[in-house]
């Protein structure tokens, strides 16, 4: 596996939701806690800064323009142009204790993404489907950390991570109605390895998973649950990635710096950079959302 490199040296207190636009070639991503999306162009190195009023968990480009983001409360229409925030999906039962983490959109570019508690909650958060309609629904209840999504190259399988199950479930995927059924576990996660975070897929349908104190972006079978490859990354708390670039081959990696003592900062100083690697293979493009 190629060595990482450096692509962003910024230090985010808790870097996540990235996605690549591929009609601009930019790479969007969040520091959640710090309340910040940015954008950045490979082609020039610019990296612009856009500050939201509240924590803001996973952000995609929108078909109609602007962006989608996945912000405390809701699901919102972003314009980095004007700074308009219009909520587009906002839950019917708000609970003040929870906020929106990592996200993504299907292939019919439904977005969808789940919650987790502020105060470490188990079983208390949801996973939601925003439909192109702006129809919020309820697609799994009694979640803890609602983290990584994708799906199959042929779209009938969904992955995903509720990050202390320690494991990737897979669903049954409906892609018309957007239903998922038949939950199973396709990998279980070693506690050695760190805990699965954020996650894609690659053409060949491995999965790619950010192990959160793990140091690595593992590949891994989800037909036969195998450890086929990893990244080692010089941080400890990896927590998610996507595929970018002009062919679709780079991974770009987010990592975080949160609750990390003096000496482990001193000892990974280069906690909450954004990393690139060359995969050696292309991966799932990042879909836009539809609304």
């Amino acid at each position: 596996m190629n060595q990482p490199e450096v692509l962003i040296d910024i230090r985010a207190v808790l870097g996540e939701g990235p996605s690549w636009d591929e009609k601009e070639s930019v790479l969007y991503f969040t520091d959640i806690l710090e309340k910040r999306v940015y954008k950045f162009s490979p082609a020039d190195g610019s990296l612009s800064r856009y500050a939201f009023p509240q924590y803001v968990g996973a952000v995609v480009p929108r078909q109609s323009g602007g962006l989608a983001v996945a912000a405390q409360d809701g699901i919102y229409a972003y314009d980095p142009d004007s700074g308009s925030l219009k909520p587009i999906g906002l839950p019917e039962n708000p609970d003040p204790d929870l906020r929106f983490n990592d996200g993504k959109c299907d292939p019919m570019g439904r977005f969808w993404a789940g919650t987790t508690s502020l105060t470490d909650r188990a079983g208390a958060s949801f996973l939601y489907r925003l439909n192109a309609d702006g129809r919020l629904d309820v697609m799994l209840e009694g979640v803890s950390i609602s983290n990584g999504l994708c799906w199959s190259r042929d779209g009938t399988v969904m992955y995903y991570i509720d990050t202390p199950t320690r494991t990737v479930s897979a669903f049954d995927f409906e892609m018309e109605t957007g239903s998922i059924r038949n939950r199973r576990t396709a990998i279980e996660i070693p506690e050695s390895e760190g805990a699965p975070d954020g996650m894609t897929i690659d053409e060949e349908g491995k999965l790619w998973i950010a192990h959160w104190g793990g140091f690595q972006v593992a590949r891994w079978d989800p037909a036969t649950g195998r450890k086929l490859a990893s990244v080692r990354l010089p941080v400890p708390l990896v927590t998610s990635c996507v595929f970018g670039g002009s062919e679709r081959n780079e991974l770009f990696i987010t990592t975080a710096r949160i609750g990390l003592s003096e000496d482990e900062l001193r000892a990974h100083p280069l906690s909450g950079a954004v990393f690139r690697v060359a995969a050696g293979v292309k991966g799932a493009e990042t879909h836009r959302y539809l609304g």
